[in-house]
């Protein structure tokens, strides 16, 4: 069992390929091979080196060929149905650049539920560091429903450009009431030039949730959680909010602090009291 000693076969190697293909474990593929050997002492190797065999020549495909297999997998998706819908760009090295897919059924659930959307970046492949996004309505049991998937390889102002386009083309060319995103100024301005119309709202949770990393520094940092969220949930005219909003900040010391100066200057699109009256 001296690792110089240890080998795979060239027919343990086909028979890793095909399991890791038709989506076995790697632990039940080497438990096959130990039920075949009648035990672990007949084999001349041991379950790390089926795992590194998987890692280092089964997966080590090129970013060019798993472009290619997703291609073709998209295309397969069209064949099966018609109404299946897809974009993808690739980059002058045959990689992903940009991709958008949506399926018939998240066609059908935009016509009843797509009033308010949430598009989601937050998540990113673990592989090619592509960003992966999520169009997400809410269904009449107040269920999530998907409407459509994304990759991209950049943040930039014209790839929301081209992915919003993509989905609005898929979806009738019908805008949605409300876009709920995280904070993302090239997000903001895609939206403003694709879907002028569409009410555009941060993520509330998203942007509280970033407090104690954001203030942690302060003596008071609690206390200031606190009052912030005081602030944003109870101020119950626009006016009211300006005047709570400051007095927090000279309270707490925070007139110069430059993420809640930049919050305050997009206040109108996550502020509850100035989108209230939106659906």
């Amino acid at each position: 069992m001296l690792k110089q000693h240890r080998e795979l076969s060239m027919f343990i190697r086909r028979t890793i390929e095909n399991n890791e293909e038709a989506g076995i474990r790697p632990s039940k593929t080497y438990q096959s091979f130990v039920a075949a050997a009648g035990g672990h002492r007949e084999l001349n190797f041991i379950e790390k080196d089926v795992r590194n065999y998987i890692t280092r020549e089964v997966r080590n495909v090129s970013e060019q060929e798993d472009a290619k297999e997703f291609g073709k997998y998209l295309l397969r998706m069209k064949e099966k149905n018609q109404n299946f819908f897809f974009e993808l760009e690739l980059e002058e090295d045959q990689s992903i650049k940009l991709a958008f897919w949506a399926d018939a059924r998240s066609r059908a659930a935009f016509e009843y539920f797509g009033d308010v959307i949430s598009f989601d970046t937050i998540y990113n492949t673990n592989r090619y560091n592509l960003v992966c996004g999520s169009f997400v309505g809410v269904n009449h049991h107040g269920q999530s429903t998907l409407l459509g998937c994304s990759l991209m390889k950049n943040e930039e102002i014209e790839s929301f450009k081209w992915l919003f386009q993509c989905w609005l083309r898929y979806m009738g060319g019908n805008a949605p009431k409300g876009f709920l995103t995280n904070q993302w100024a090239s997000m903001k301005r895609a939206l403003e030039a694709c879907m002028p119309t569409t009410i555009h709202r941060w993520c509330i949770w998203h942007i509280m949730k970033k407090i104690p990393s954001k203030l942690n520094g302060y003596k008071e940092h609690a206390d200031i959680e606190q009052e912030m969220s005081q602030v944003v949930w109870n101020s119950h005219s626009k006016d009211s909010f300006d005047r709570n909003w400051n007095d927090f900040l000279l309270n707490f010391g925070l007139v110069d602090n430059k993420w809640l100066s930049d919050l305050y200057e997009d206040h109108h699109i996550w502020v509850p009291i100035y989108l209230d009256h939106h659906f």
